[in-house]
């Protein structure tokens, strides 16, 4: 295994340990590890002050420590005591498996760390802003269980042929913002694609729009009241600059509600409008509240239309329970929002319950699968409810040759050879030799294509993304191909980056002094004049030791803050130092 297996990973579909990658901790530069302290030092300072009550007590119970970037089996160890774990992924992964992992209560954590550059806030996601932003609200039960029931919910959400193309659109922006080796062409031709693909999306489906709910809640979320809010997002409580930015009266605060679901969001900019949930208990209605208009809940005709529109495998489930898995490419509509008929192509797997059916799955079905559904013509029960006795006044028993007439129009012709029942005694399935299946004109088959398995149902009571029983499929999906790109160091930067080790070296072994202090000044006035970083981690230690000093590097940082990049930063850092 290339992860780290524990009671909670061990649960993990195989399908999703493909998106788990090991953490790089040896690629953490020395100044890495600076900008996690620089920039959780400010968080906590200042998020214990605008953040939710669970945050900073989160931070202690989920491990994270100001100091150092988290090691991902350490946050395991203690993140297993709340019933969660985190791994460790490549950037951004599909919606869909990010929800799944979620549905597992498993934590996705991208593994690259942000550099200097983008300190105050990254364009793509990586270790601050999922250790630091999402794990330490975890903490909190209830925030937990909205976590973990989004992830099962979203997970069923029914995607469309565009959203892959808007994910991986969007994963390029976020490497190549973030990565200081990109061409300003290559950053804007990946904008305007991503701009182009907001503008274009049509429709928007339910992933869509649960990827909006989640946006406005789990990442950009405020709670409390319209003129008090505290933060729990974890893209505020990952960013310096947006936790503070957000709390500004031209930030307009609107009441939280499912309405959130069609606002779009943009990934490249700071947000015009935030929501407000009064509490974590409000999530989980709202989010029950969009379940309930779910094809996962309503079924019905709009159910399949959502499937074929996705051109992905999904799964009906029909009245009785049974499950048919596949890609779903026609349906034959009948009044009131029913079906007649769904037929899926190349390989189907039929489930009960979320487990595949003995002798059902793609090997036996791998040219697809059809079947009619609704209730038969001039008889008002429907065959799901009859008895043994019902069956047999009605001609359909074992090794009779008989017409079914739907009200649909549908016509089977065929001798029954067996029934497939659940534990309960309902019936599933029959199956037909010798049959011819018709509607209008049209044969949807014929006795040459072998036995004719038909399931039983009277309606299309769930329809979403996915397959019934994960083991069914082989695994079609794929990581993509777009890598976030190893920053490549010059021997400048690596010589600099010998530099903070040494500072974080007598940090932590308390062992600075005047002199070393005064060598390391010298060689950044002279080789690295812009980083003013290091330089601040200078001052701590002189101003911890009252070193004489410690003048001249507030005066050279003093200087510095002139550079409007770093104006904010600075100042930041010395009311850090002191407070």
């Amino acid at each position: 295994m290339h992860f780290e297996l524990n009671e909670v990973t061990k649960k993990l579909p195989k399908h999703l340990h493909k998106f788990v990658v090991k953490q790089p901790y040896e690629e953490y530069t020395s100044q890495n590890q600076a900008v996690w302290r620089y920039v959780m030092r400010m968080n906590v300072d200042y998020l214990s002050k605008v953040a939710h009550k669970s945050y900073i007590p989160g931070l202690e119970k989920t491990g994270i420590s100001t100091e150092n970037i988290p090691k991902m089996e350490g946050m395991n160890r203690i993140l297993k005591e709340i019933g969660w774990a985190a791994v460790s992924v490549d950037g951004f992964i599909p919606p869909n498996a990010f929800m799944e992992f979620q549905a597992y209560n498993v934590l996705v954590i991208a593994s690259d760390m942000r550099t200097i550059n983008h300190i105050e806030y990254t364009p793509a996601p990586d270790i601050i802003h999922e250790a630091a932003g999402h794990a330490p609200i975890i903490a909190n039960p209830e925030y937990s269980e909205y976590l973990r029931r989004f992830g099962e919910i979203g997970s069923k959400a029914i995607s469309s042929a565009k959203d892959y193309e808007m994910y991986e659109a969007i994963r390029l922006l976020s490497i190549l913002k973030e990565n200081p080796n990109s061409s300003e062409k290559e950053i804007i031709e990946a904008q305007e694609q991503v701009e182009w693909l907001q503008n274009n999306i049509g429709e928007l489906s339910e992933m869509a729009m649960i990827r909006n709910l989640h946006w406005w809640t789990v990442e950009y979320g405020l709670i409390g009241t319209l003129e008090n809010p505290k933060i729990y997002g974890a893209g505020l409580l990952s960013s310096i600059g947006e936790s503070a930015w957000c709390m500004q009266d031209e930030v307009e605060k609107k009441p939280y509600s499912i309405d959130a679901a069609t606002i779009n969001f943009d990934i490249t900019k700071p947000q015009p409008q935030l929501f407000v949930t009064p509490d974590f208990a409000y999530l989980s209605l709202v989010l029950d509240e969009f379940a309930n208009t779910m094809a996962l809940r309503k079924g019905g005709l709009n159910g399949i239309k959502k499937l074929i529109d996705s051109k992905g495998l999904g799964t009906i489930e029909l009245t009785t329970g049974i499950q048919i898995s596949g890609n779903f490419d026609k349906v034959i509509p009948f009044k009131n929002n029913k079906v007649a008929y769904f037929q899926t192509v190349g390989e189907t797997a039929l489930a009960n319950r979320d487990k595949e059916l003995i002798g059902h799955g793609i090997s036996t079905h791998k040219n697809g699968f059809g079947s009619p559904i609704g209730k038969l013509k001039g008889i008002n029960l429907p065959i799901e409810d009859m008895s043994p006795r019902d069956l047999k006044a009605y001609g359909i028993y074992e090794g009779e040759f008989m017409t079914l007439e739907f009200e649909s129009g549908i016509i089977l012709k065929g001798k029954a050879i067996t029934g497939t029942r659940d534990l309960r005694g309902k019936i599933l399935m029959i199956t037909f030799d010798e049959c011819t299946v018709t509607y209008k004109d049209e044969v949807l088959f014929q006795p040459d294509w072998g036995l004719y398995d038909m399931a039983v149902g009277k309606e299309v009571v769930s329809a979403y993304a996915g397959a019934a029983d994960v083991a069914s499929f082989l695994d079609t999906s794929k990581v993509s191909e777009t890598k976030t790109h190893k920053i490549t160091y010059s021997e400048t930067a690596k010589k600099l980056y010998v530099l903070y080790d040494e500072v974080r070296e007598m940090r932590e072994t308390n062992s600075a002094t005047e002199d070393k202090i005064e060598a390391i000044f010298h060689q950044l006035k002279k080789e690295y004049s812009e980083d003013w970083l290091l330089l601040l981690e200078l001052y701590e230690l002189a101003l911890e030791n009252n070193f004489a000093i410690k003048n001249k590097l507030l005066n050279t940082l003093q200087a510095l803050k002139s550079n409007k990049s770093y104006t904010k930063l600075i100042e930041n850092g010395l009311n850090l130092h002191l407070n």
